[in-house]
């Protein structure tokens, strides 16, 4: 995957080549595999039966207080209840795991209350892609598995499929969401009325997700062959044509969310993971239930422009899909981890294999796939709400190779689910992976899909009631028996619809229409082991490997990480001779990939290896001297320190955490305003601190050119539209490779968001002065002086004098998002450069003007009592970080 640009970007250095060789796997005896399934299923059973005791007939668990969790009665969450109905989720959700994990009785008595307890005409908005992949998926999997029963003649002989029945109600309480012009289903739908009119409550949406969309045809397809009645699989069909009609003709690849009425791309970044992934996963598996060669025709070009443009093993970056050369985030989410599993199923192994062992390699680093990790795999979102996806991989990949250290994996994912998140009433989801805080919530999917997998891990063919070869799985792990695939169906081109051309040009040998022998894949048993290892000596630097020997004559030595300029053009050249490509990220940094394929020849090869692991490690040692977040406090009228803005720190200049003092001035914005050259308003520059916008240069470039004009400090604002301290880790602005003790004021690094505060305040009073420090003052004691202050008001602002006193000494470590640790900082200082688009034009203060300048008292208290409004958050933030740091 990719990297980022300039001087020390946090970018992910991929060690793709030689395998270093660590540890050797050994195999399972069936003893351990047995004992870990047993555990599997006492696992199962916590969860379960707390769930029954504690929740049932609610949706789902709430495991820290041991209580049903009721759609209404608790404080909203916003999208994630939608999934809830009053439809006792969880159970539905669980049926046919009872059947896989050898609980018939239990499976009949489950079966019994939700024929006798569930109703399905609640006046309740629900999600259309959450209800029809987990109720209509859990009743049709609990159909399967009830029908399988009542054939072996010992159990469910009574079972009339009145799952079906309920099924087929629920199928019909959610076709009105697909009444559009396009097919695409509306989002949401009451289960009682409909979408349409003032009493559905919803109705109104214009936009969904394309997994939203595309994940309906596994179960509408079943339930339309299971009754005979082909309108729902016909609505499923149809919608995934218009997707299909809709892709990028130039990329082949989709967007993530799309208007249904008007088919346009609301958002044009696509990848593998959230709001895209089961899209993807039922074009292969629609082909494999349904029967219909058009399914895998789609999926074979959409997976072609995925391992083309997104897929950079192990990494899986989203891209724009009108500019798929073009990455689209700097981070990935843990939804992808399906993707190795759906690479298995399309026969595809080497890539899962090295997807799934960088995975692994994070899961070990944070305990769990942290929600959102960066490309140097650091925690982005830290969140962990005991998402199956991985799990789902690693059963896979073991089928597929047979390899004991997929075992292995599966073992550690039980390990972290027992040491960390199990609780007296069940699992409860992780709130924070860094610090091991727990949530509320145990979704009703870690029943369905996490301990099915993790049993079929570890069992062997006499320990299942039936053959699973028999059934593919949906995206929430409901069996469906493939046997569908020779039931009636809709017709598989629907009236009035034209096969497009590309279609109609493609043959069979363009595709592979059988999935790989293994044996043949495999000869040697070390080549999954082979491919793994350099992706964990990329992940944890654990296997560094020795420096390539160099016969004498051999030409220049090569470029050392150390002595890199990224604005060197010659640097750039030999950069490219080693195969090491720039790639630029959206955020302005730039990312480092080697391919070692790409290099002049093998010798440059080794030496662009060697080249990115000294990187590596250079970014490491710098790693561990990470600094704390700084603040900006507006300390003029009328704000008077009551507005404090959370700031990055630079690695060089005065180090505002070792001095008792602050440094307090007046700012004024920079002329260039990226400070990329020499400062041409200095009059104004000189004792105050300067204002500068990110991008086209090295932040000590920026520095040095302001403190040569006079200034006493800077501020630097992103450039990435829309950033802030809210959303995205402390950032620390970096050297440029070169010694910066010639730079001796602080310079400070605010995001968008922030900057815009600072801006605007410039704007409005056009002098604002400010308190750069290691953190706020006192904000109550200053204000009766500062009133008394603006009482005499200056034409020009006084020389800006350093004051401030920290009273409060700094604890060495903090759960305050507006911290930094090692490892949820989305960038590494040492690999982030400044090098950002082009210069913007921002407000800049009047030089000219003399006039002094009032304001109304009651406007002026109406317009800081607005900003302060929009800055609650800000202040809120910075708060409870000082209150952490107590």
């Amino acid at each position: 995957m990719a990297a980022h640009l300039a001087t020390m970007p946090a970018a992910l250095f991929l060690l793709m080549l030689i395998p270093a060789f660590c540890s050797l796997g050994r195999a399972m005896s069936r003893d351990e595999k047995q004992k870990l399934r047993t555990q599997v299923v006492e696992m199962f059973d916590h969860a379960y039966q707390n769930y029954m005791d504690h929740a049932y007939p609610a949706d789902e668990l709430m495991p820290l207080t041991c209580r049903g969790r009721v759609r209404g009665l608790e404080p909203s969450r916003g999208d994630v209840d939608d999934a809830l109905g009053k439809f006792s989720l969880t159970l539905i959700d669980t049926l046919d795991t009872l059947v896989l994990l050898n609980k018939t009785v239990e499976f009949e008595a489950a079966v019994r209350r939700v024929l006798s307890d569930v109703r399905l005409d609640n006046d309740i908005v629900v999600s259309v892609f959450e209800t029809n992949i987990r109720v209509l998926g859990g009743l049709l999997g609990g159909h399967s598995m009830a029908v399988m029963l009542k054939e072996e003649g010992q159990h469910m002989r009574w079972y009339q499929d009145e799952l079906l029945h309920m099924a087929k109600d629920l199928g019909l309480r959610l076709l009105p969401a697909f009444n559009t012009s396009s097919g695409l289903p509306y989002p949401r739908v009451n289960l009682r009325y409909g979408v349409r009119g003032p009493e559905t409550r919803t109705g109104t949406e214009t936009d969904t997700c394309t997994a939203c969309a595309g994940t309906i045809i596994l179960e509408f397809g079943a339930l339309s062959r299971f009754t005979g009645d082909p309108v729902f699989e016909a609505h499923a069909r149809r919608a995934l044509d218009f997707l299909w009609e809709k892709r990028q003709r130039n990329s082949n690849l989709v967007g993530t969310t799309i208007n249904i009425h008007s088919g346009e791309w609301v958002r044009r970044d696509s990848g593998v993971g959230a709001g895209i992934d089961s899209y993807y996963e039922y074009l292969l598996k629609a082909y494999v239930l349904l029967g219909d060669d058009q399914f895998l025709q789609r999926f074979n070009i959409h997976y072609a422009s995925i391992m083309k443009y997104i897929s950079q093993p192990p990494l899986l970056l989203d891209v724009h899909i009108h500019k798929p050369l073009l990455p689209a985030r700097t981070w990935m989410d843990s939804l992808l981890a399906f993707f190795p599993g759906l690479q298995v199923l399309k026969g595809d192994i080497r890539p899962a294999i090295e997807t799934h062992e960088m995975l692994y390699q994070v899961t070990k680093k944070h305990n769990f796939l942290p929600e959102a990790f960066t490309t140097d795999f650091r925690v982005h979102w830290a969140q962990h709400p005991l998402r199956p996806e991985f799990a789902e991989s690693t059963y896979f990949l073991y089928k597929a190779t047979g390899d004991p250290y997929y075992l292995e994996a599966g073992r550690t994912i039980m390990d972290n689910l027992n040491r960390f998140a199990r609780v007296p009433c069940g699992f409860a989801a992780m709130k924070d992976v860094r610090t091991g805080s727990h949530e509320d919530r145990m979704d009703s999917f870690f029943l369905a899909e996490m301990f099915k997998y993790l049993f079929l891990l570890f069992a062997d063919t006499e320990d299942l009631r039936f053959n699973v070869e028999d059934y593919i799985f949906t995206t929430e792990a409901h069996l469906l028996p493939l046997s569908l695939s020779t039931a009636p169906h809709a017709p598989s081109v629907l009236p009035n619809r034209t096969i497009p051309q590309s279609e109609q040009e493609l043959d069979d040998s363009n595709f592979d229409w059988t999935c790989p022998n293994t044996r043949l894949l495999f000869p040697d048993p070390a080549f999954p082991r082979n491919l793994r290892e350099p992706i964990r000596s990329a992940v944890d630097k654990s296997c560094p490997r020795p420096a390539p020997y160099r016969e004498p004559g051999m030409g220049a030595p090569p470029l050392r990480a150390q002595d890199f300029m990224a604005n060197s053009p010659e640097h750039l050249e030999l950069l490219r001779r080693m195969g090491v490509s720039l790639i630029h990220l959206k955020d302005g940094r730039v990312q480092l990939v080697q391919h070692a394929t790409q290099a002049v020849s093998p010798i440059a090869a080794e030496d662009g290896v060697r080249f990115m692991q000294e990187m590596m490690e250079l970014s490491s040692q710098q790693q561990k001297e990470q600094l704390p977040p700084r603040a900006i406090q507006i300390v003029s009228h009328p704000f008077f320190g009551r507005v404090v803005l959370t700031a990055g720190p630079a690695q060089f200049g005065t180090d505002l955490s070792k001095s008792s003092t602050g440094v307090r001035g007046f700012v004024t914005v920079a002329e260039p305003y990226t400070g990329c050259s020499e400062i041409t308003n200095g009059e104004y520059v000189q004792g105050h601190i300067a204002l500068l916008q990110r991008g086209q240069c090295m932040f000590a470039e920026k520095a040095r050119h302001i403190q040569k004009a006079g200034a006493i400090g800077g501020i630097v604002v992103d450039d990435n539209e829309g950033s802030s301290s809210d959303t995205a880790p402390l950032f620390q602005m970096a050297g440029d490779g070169r010694n910066t003790d010639d730079i001796t004021l602080p310079l400070l690094f605010l995001f968008h968001k922030e900057g815009n505060i600072l801006l605007e305040a410039l704007k409005e009073y056009r002098e604002v002065e400010v308190l750069l420090s290691d953190k706020a003052r006192d904000r109550g004691a200053d204000v009766r002086q500062a009133e008394e202050d603006c009482q005499t008001e200056a034409t020009t602002p006084a020389s800006s004098v350093p004051i401030g006193q920290a009273a409060e000494s700094r604890a060495a470590e903090s759960e305050s998002e507006a911290t930094s640790s090692q490892e949820d900082q989305d960038t590494s200082p040492s690999q982030r450069e400044d090098v950002g688009p082009t210069e913007a034009e921002a407000p800049k203060a009047d030089s000219g003007e003399k006039e002094e300048r009032r304001v109304d008292a009651d406007a002026a208290g109406q317009s800081v009592d607005k900003l302060l409004a929009d800055w609650r958050d800000d202040l809120e933030a910075f708060r409870q970080m000082e209150k952490d740091e107590l």
